[in-house]
């Protein structure tokens, strides 16, 4: 059954940092930076000859580290490849992660692969083949499903498109993932911003995904993560005009309208469902960083 409301989770995703298996150091870094999602990489960022010590590296990691807050995304190799089965095998027992992020899923049978063996985990989708755009709507309605991952370098591979600022080229894709997430009320997070010392270049990007309506940016470089958080997080202006649409519509509410009028607008009842959105993606940042400054003060 498909949810009444398109709103996505009010958990922040606002920045999910890759982090490859093969680095122990990198892995244990990422416990104390401020990403509310680590996606700990099995797949692109490993070589073949270290793909079984990352492995093994990883498994330490998630059971010796404690992450906090942020969720824990591993992404597997390919169900294709000669690693699949030992990585599978290895996440067997559930433990230490939230979740499994599958890459180049084209099709929901990608997924029936993996869930088959880890019955009950929820899957996330790499979205970067042509395949998986076109099938976009039929994955989101995978009932392991809980998220989806854009994949823009594996998709402007695919597509042979140019890269540009507007990422022009990949505006239908992205939009297809976009709309079949939301149907579905999943997770849905912007590829990565390759340059990831230009700090207004990734804003701008963060800027036009935010505008697209993704939860959050994924991202290469801890340096990153200052703009993503403060991007994808609500304004203040955005707080206190959220705060007043709701006023303004429960006192038209109350004398029998069903609309209100606030600087010139109409606030009707789905205004009202968006500001409590902002709200609890506000509340939600809130919360975390109170629960982490708890946490930095038991440490000391």
């Amino acid at each position: 059954m498909i949810p009444e409301t398109t709103a996505a989770p009010v958990r922040p995703f606002r920045s999910a940092l890759y982090i490859p298996g093969s680095r122990p150091r990198a892995m244990e870094k990422a416990a104390g930076l401020d990403c509310d999602a680590i996606i700990f990489d099995l797949e692109d960022a490993v070589a073949p000859s270290e793909k079984d010590s990352a492995r093994a590296g990883l498994l330490a990691a998630l059971a010796g580290t404690d992450y906090g807050r942020r969720f824990r995304l591993v992404r597997i190799n390919g169900p294709e490849t000669p690693w699949a089965a030992a990585d599978l095998a290895a996440l067997a027992s559930r433990e230490g992660y939230d979740a499994v992020l599958v890459p180049k899923v084209s099709a929901p049978g990608d997924l029936d692969r993996v869930a088959a063996v880890l019955p009950g985990v929820p899957l996330w989708a790499m979205m970067e083949t042509i395949s998986g755009l076109f099938e976009a709507r039929a994955i989101a309605a995978h009932p392991a499903l809980a998220g989806m991952v854009m994949g823009t370098n594996d998709l402007q591979k695919e597509m042979g498109c140019r890269y540009r600022p507007d990422r022009l080229a990949m505006q239908t894709g992205l939009g297809l993932c976009l709309m079949a997430a939301r149907e579905r009320g999943l997770v849905i997070l912007d590829g990565v911003y390759n340059a990831f010392g230009d700090m207004a270049g990734l804003e701008a990007e963060c800027v036009q995904g935010r505008d697209m309506g993704f939860d959050g940016k994924t991202l290469i470089h801890p340096a990153q993560l200052d703009t993503a958080n403060a991007v994808f997080a609500p304004s203040a202006a955005e707080i206190a005009l959220a705060q007043r649409q709701i006023a303004a519509y429960d006192h038209a509410a109350a004398a029998g309208h069903g609309v209100a009028v606030l600087d010139g607008h109409i606030v009707e009842n789905l205004h009202v469902v968006a500001a409590r959105r902002v709200l609890g993606q506000a509340a939600a940042i809130a919360a975390m960083a109170r629960s982490e400054a708890g946490q930095e003060r038991l440490v000391r």
